[in-house]
């Protein structure tokens, strides 16, 4: 085997497109009814065959495209990243109001998109998908005009991704989980509280904490928690910008 060959990475980003495509299906077809599949069914009902029966055709003809399922889940990751937009021009441009906005944009994506939170961990590079590079790449930027150095700049774009995608791991987790009950959130939650209370009695600090919450929308909660932990992050960033130097914008 040639010396290349042993030492290539196996993802989608590493391996040449072939130039030439069957006219009759092409790899964005196959990518977005793999979405359309995922958001339906969830990542357990991802198969090549059954991708290719939603695409009336047979599983080899998807392997001419995708080489597995591993870099098929590689292009449905980067292809939700796509639907991402950028904080309008016309609003504020200062950099932490530009920052919060992509992360309630990331949180937005991945709680429409659930599955993805089980696949993070597993998606081989996913980060060399043009969607996710654009995004890493304007984000730094935004960091970088503030007045941030590059090396720091980048540390700062991992820290928000990093914060996002552990509360939403968490978030779409349990929407999928009472997607599966056919239950709203806010039944679910009226029916868990007495014994949530219950078990809190011997925890006086955990016991006001319930009863401050009682009656309160679930989903405003959760955004409240978001944007908390969010504000922490950007504060401290604000704190390293300020030992700095005054912030360029």
């Amino acid at each position: 085997m040639p010396a290349d060959d042993q030492q290539a990475i196996p993802s989608v980003w590493t391996r040449p497109r072939a130039r030439r495509e069957q006219p009759a299906l092409s790899r964005e077809q196959i990518v977005s009814v793999a979405v359309q599949l995922l958001d339906a069914e969830g990542i357990d009902a991802l198969s090549m065959r059954k991708l290719g029966t939603r695409l009336g055709a047979g599983a080899t003809s998807l392997y001419r495209h995708v080489a597995n399922k591993d870099e098929l889940i590689e292009l449905v990751v980067d292809e939700v990243y796509g639907e991402l937009e950028e904080p309008d021009a016309a609003g504020s441009t200062h950099w932490r109001d530009v920052t919060a906005r992509r992360a309630h944009g990331l949180r937005a994506m991945f709680l429409a998109h659930p599955w993805i939170a089980s696949v993070l961990g597993e998606v081989g590079v996913a980060y060399l998908g043009p969607n996710l590079m654009r995004l890493s790449d304007r984000m730094i930027a935004t960091f970088e005009a503030a007045g941030f150095p590059l090396h720091e700049s980048d540390h700062a774009v991992r820290t928000v991704f990093a914060y996002v995608n552990g509360m939403t791991t968490s978030e779409a987790a349990w929407l999928t989980m009472l997607a599966r009950s056919g239950q709203s959130e806010r039944e679910w939650v009226e029916r868990l509280w007495p014994a949530a209370e219950q078990a809190a009695q011997a925890y006086p600090r955990l016991r006001k904490g319930y009863a401050d919450q009682r009656g309160k929308d679930p989903r405003t909660t959760r955004d409240e928690n978001f944007r908390y932990g969010l504000d922490l992050i950007l504060d401290g960033l604000e704190a390293r910008l300020g030992q700095a130097g005054p912030a360029a914008g």
